[in-house]
């Protein structure tokens, strides 16, 4: 019963091999369940991670709205770390510097930089979507395989349970 299911909710992929769960015995599928939440805690980690970036590039590009040039000369507080600022005063609010990854800094206008955040953001929502997809589909096959051991483990009660009441 478990076989068939795993057939017909898991379409094969390039690089995958198909394995019928109810050959496996306890041991192997209690070491691939271990592996299988494993790999969705991998995910769910992933998907909090990406989370957070969609969250800092959202701020950056909302914080783009409130760049305007009658804003020049006005007192700030520039970030030197993720909780560290300094009191700065702004200058040339047409253009920002934007933080691009691995220690990189470009200059943009604030047209660029707001498209730049919307492009960043559409990225990791994709991301988040196809990890989201992914670990989906490995707690289809972790529900499979303990449907599998559930099968098992009372194959072998049902089987003990004659063997104690003959003796």
């Amino acid at each position: 019963m478990a076989a068939t299911k795993a057939q017909s909710s898991l379409s094969p992929q390039s690089g995958m091999q198909a394995v019928d769960l109810t050959k496996l015995n306890l041991m192997q599928l209690t070491q691939f369940k271990n592996g299988l939440d494993t790999d969705i805690q991998f995910y769910q980690e992933s998907i909090q991670n990406l989370k957070h970036a969609q969250t800092k590039f959202q701020e950056s590009g909302e914080s783009m709205a409130r760049m305007s040039p009658d804003a020049e000369g006005k007192d700030i507080l520039v970030p030197l770390t993720g909780s560290m600022y300094v009191p700065g005063t702004l200058v040339q609010p047409e253009k920002v510097i934007v933080d691009v990854g691995t220690g990189y800094y470009v200059e943009k206008d604030i047209t660029a930089a707001k498209d730049y955040f919307q492009r960043k953001v559409k990225f990791v929502t994709e991301n988040m979507e196809r990890v989201q997809m992914i670990g989906s589909e490995k707690a289809k096959i972790r529900d499979l395989v303990m449907d599998v051991m559930q099968e098992k483990l009372q194959s072998q009660f049902s089987q003990m349970a004659p063997a104690k009441a003959s003796s």
